[in-house]
């Protein structure tokens, strides 16, 4: 008999069952099934204890012999447990976005919640939102009464929760809608844990509202489901350690800064100590144009070199658990921060102007090196989260960068 799994239609990548092994220690596995496969594997009852995703959290409670009544009332099944054969259904998902939005500061009593989304994960927010004491509830849909269309009747809201699967990866960078619509939140928390930061995460951090994407979710009701798999209480603190853990691990590290300044050497460098695979945008728009960079700006100009660098930005942001490497000037285009900040801390990289070559770096060349420092400098300070002083060995910038990132 196997152990334990997720059941779904199309996993993908999926951290859980790192996650469970790092919890409990047990055996889980990915179970992509296809929708007419799913009762046979049910009613086989061949597994201790089952998670189940998109899109069957209703499709297995009519194959449940019972639902525990909080489940019941949601209307929406994410954990059955085979006990002696008999199949009992129970939604964790409830915990994971409580515990969630409290990790996060959003406090729901008395607020107006906004809900994007009807399916299985609205019905959770919608149960959770209850919980945590909203005092009116609206569920978004696309052909609802309350819909996409007129917004502008909830611009009064306080709360927004994104249970939609718009802006998960390969989707990255989209949005199911903007936060002007909103101008009175004080919380918005999305289910979506890949990216790490949706773009919708990414609006409201930058307009200082606090926010969560789904990662903390995802890892407390993980939690809640071993404990009923295992009948043993999981303590927050280890739950807390996975979700550090695993965010360290899927996190990239982005270096930005002048040419020459050591961005490619310190990040292989640091890939290799800390596990993470190295990328080089610079590389990357060179294979894309089939020739090097000062070919690109000498036969195309630097405007379609900036073009090329922004596809290799939103290709290598979508990428998770990397050390990527940055040209120069990916500063001067606003656009290129969130790609690289949906998943990846961003660390400015200075060295000492004179240290720094200019050999093969066209800009260097033309516009002389104090000049380049002086529009980007403040370019820089505001792309980055840390600044970290490359003026010794390749080392000692790299124990740099991870202390920093350490005491984040």
């Amino acid at each position: 008999m196997m152990e334990y799994g997720l059941l779904g239609e199309k996993l993908g990548h999926s951290f859980s069952p790192q996650i469970h092994q790092a919890l409990a220690g047990y055996d889980y596995r990915l179970l992509p099934t296809p929708p007419e496969e799913v009762e046979a594997l049910l009613r086989r009852r061949e597994f201790r204890g089952l998670n189940v995703t998109i899109p069957y959290k209703q499709t297995v409670i009519p194959l449940c012999d019972r639902i525990d009544p909080q489940t019941a009332a949601i209307g929406a099944v994410n954990t059955v447990v085979n006990r002696d054969g008999q199949l009992t259904g129970y939604n964790t998902d409830i915990t994971g976005l409580i515990a969630m939005a409290r990790r996060a500061g959003v406090d729901m009593a008395g607020k107006k919640v906004v809900i994007l989304g009807s399916g299985g994960t609205s019905r959770t927010a919608q149960a959770a939102a209850r919980e945590l004491g909203a005092a009116e509830i609206v569920v978004v849909s696309r052909r609802g009464e309350d819909n996409y269309q007129n917004l502008s009747r909830h611009a009064d809201a306080q709360v927004l929760l994104n249970t939609t699967p718009v802006g998960m990866y390969p989707g990255c960078g989209e949005t199911p809608v903007s936060l002007d619509a909103f101008p009175h939140l004080d919380g918005v928390l999305d289910m979506i844990f890949n990216p790490l930061r949706t773009a919708l995460i990414l609006e409201a951090q930058e307009r200082g509202i606090p926010c969560s994407g789904g990662l903390p979710m995802l890892v407390v009701q993980a939690q809640r489901a071993a404990e009923l798999f295992t009948g043993r209480e999981i303590p927050d603190s280890r739950a807390e350690e996975v979700l550090r853990s695993l965010t360290a691990q899927v996190q990239n590290i982005v270096l930005v800064g002048m040419p020459g300044c050591g961005k490619s050497a310190v990040g292989r460098l640091l890939a290799r100590r800390l596990g993470k695979q190295f990328v080089d945008t610079d590389r990357m728009v060179e294979d894309m144009a089939k020739k090097p960079i000062p070919a690109i700006f000498a036969q195309e100009g630097e405007a379609a070199f900036r073009a090329l660098e922004s596809r290799a930005v939103r290709e290598a942001g979508s990428r998770t658990g990397c050390v990527i490497s940055t040209g120069g000037g990916v500063v001067t285009r606003p656009g290129n921060r969130p790609p690289l900040r949906q998943n990846g801390v961003i660390v400015h990289l200075t060295r000492d102007l004179a240290l720094l070559p200019t050999k093969g770096r066209p800009l260097s060349q033309q516009a002389g090196l104090s000049a380049l420092w002086q529009q980007r400098a403040p370019l820089y300070a505001a792309f980055a989260g840390i600044t970290v002083q490359n003026s010794g060995t390749l080392e000692e910038a790299a124990e740099k960068i991870e202390k920093e990132l350490n005491t984040r």
